[in-house]
């Protein structure tokens, strides 16, 4: 177990530092079936930010690692593509079928390699109060270091920074060293 745990270990670390590490949408993790996870893993990795990638429903199977039968398996993609045309839940992607090919097209949400959106810069330095505020919800954490990691966090600029970032505070706690 030790060897596994080691090498997952090796294997993020070398990701890691070659840059190879992709971002996910945190809608992501509101998808509940199994296979749509698979398929927006799949359109992230290699649709990246390019307008549209398809893929035959055959090569897709075996990506997946489904051990449905090709009927089966074009059925719950269906009805996956079926459910993304009506609600738009699959993150960053739409799906459709052309013939025997899945087609991902980009919403054009994910950001280009290096150009994270920084919503962080666009909301100026706090008030020097709420620092103080921040110290007394969160005893023993550096404010400045979890300012950084607030602003980093955020998706989008908020309306009351300060309230924003004493929020993210309060959840934080004490610092359990």
């Amino acid at each position: 177990m030790l060897d596994i745990e080691i090498t997952l270990s090796d294997w993020v670390f070398n990701a890691i530092r070659s840059n190879e590490v992709l971002t996910i949408s945190r809608d992501y993790f509101r998808l509940r079936k199994p296979l749509e996870r698979r398929l927006y893993e799949l359109a992230r990795k290699h649709c990246g930010t390019k307008a549209s990638w398809k893929i035959s429903l055959e090569l897709l199977q075996r990506k997946c690692g489904s051990n449905s039968s090709s009927r089966e398996f074009r059925r719950l993609v269906s009805m996956i593509v079926r459910d993304d045309a009506e609600h738009h839940h699959i993150p960053d992607y739409s799906l459709g079928l052309e013939g025997e090919y899945l087609v991902f097209q980009s919403r054009g949400t994910v950001p280009d390699k290096g150009k994270l959106p920084d919503h962080g810069a666009t909301i100026g330095p706090l008030d020097p109060d709420t620092y103080e505020t921040a110290r007394a919800l969160a005893p023993g954490w550096d404010v400045y270091v979890l300012e950084q990691e607030w602003r980093a966090w955020m998706t989008e600029p908020p309306r009351n920074p300060d309230a924003a970032f004493l929020g993210f505070c309060r959840k934080r706690g004490p610092c359990r060293r």
